[in-house]
């Protein structure tokens, strides 16, 4: 895939917005709910163009999930928003018990994912969200990479049957795929770049990282191979064992905590199927903190640079 370099950095959280009201334009069973976050979130786009689907359900996200559930067991297909932190952890046994259990067909698109919320501080950064939601049976997990996959992933969501959950992100990243050529498969990894030496799988945000890393690395003459895993759930378990195979070395970079989320995944397969090196980048066991995004990321050790460090030490190990 080929960057789409016409596009300036755009956040996740914008292009979410732009696919809820072309999907309203399209299926009038998509409605919207939202925990009056939507000038955040961008639901507000929708609510602007089909106010009559739209329902902002204030500061009450149980109720939120409640509501979304009775809507989707109606013949609805709701998206429910609000930031991740809240819609994953003051929600949960509302998703669990009222929507993921009977397995009705609700898109929660969680927002504001990460420690790139910036100043909002710990309260507000969700690093476990993955973790939570992977865990929860029969619940589709999505990260998208850029602006391009994230529209891309909000309208296949919307064809899919069953709990999908969404994470997307307040920081504008680099716009990694070419809109017009880019196709979104669920449970399907995306190869970005071909080597022998190492292979890093991003997810997220990460992905722009994992892209960079690999030019640095480049430069030293190791060849790494950048998979982007966009479906953390279902898992592309058959890409991620090829890729072992190949490379016999695996770094995975996420914009999460290291435990739960893709590394814990991609090491879980390794493991148990092919097992290689694994060196897992991210947040360890550590919660955020105030801060600007790009300051975050150094602090957390979730740059190009360090995930070249990470990949040029385990190719030692090998």
């Amino acid at each position: 895939m080929t960057k789409n370099t016409a596009k300036k950095n755009t956040a996740t959280r914008e292009a979410y917005g732009e696919a809820l009201v072309e999907l309203g334009r399209e299926n009038r069973n998509i409605v919207v709910l939202d925990a009056d976050l939507s000038k955040s979130t961008k639901t507000e786009m929708f609510a602007k163009e089909f106010p009559e689907r739209f329902f902002n359900m204030g500061i009450a996200e149980q109720n939120m999930m409640g509501t979304a559930a009775g809507l989707a067991a109606s013949g609805k297909i709701p998206f429910v928003s609000t930031f991740a932190v809240f819609a994953t952890g003051r929600a949960f046994d509302q998703v669990r018990n009222s929507i993921a259990y009977p397995g009705l067909n609700v898109k929660i698109a969680a927002t504001h994912a990460g420690i790139t919320v910036g100043q909002d501080g710990a309260s507000h950064q969700s690093v476990e969200d993955i973790a939570i939601m992977r865990a929860i049976p029969g619940m589709t997990v999505i990260n998208p990479a850029d602006a391009v996959e994230a529209k891309a992933a909000v309208k296949a969501a919307a064809l899919m049957e069953g709990p999908v959950y969404i994470r997307l992100g307040r920081h504008k990243v680099p716009v990694v795929f070419d809109e017009e050529k880019y196709e979104f498969k669920s449970g399907k990894g995306v190869v970005l770049q071909e080597g022998g030496d190492v292979t890093i799988i991003a997810t997220g945000i990460m992905v722009a990282q994992a892209l960079e890393a690999s030019k640095l690395l480049s430069e030293k003459g190791i060849k790494a191979k950048v998979v982007n895993i966009h479906t953390i759930k279902p898992l592309d378990e058959d890409l991620i064992i090829e890729c072992a195979k190949q490379t016999k070395a695996i770094i995975t970079a996420e914009e999460h905590s290291i435990t739960g989320g893709l590394g814990s995944a991609v090491a879980e397969v390794v493991s148990e199927r092919f097992p290689v090196p694994v060196k897992r980048v991210g947040i360890k066991d550590r919660f955020g903190q105030s801060g600007l995004p790009e300051e975050l990321l150094k602090l957390y050790n979730l740059t190009a640079e360090d995930i070249a460090s990470a990949a040029a030490e385990l190719i030692r190990k090998k």
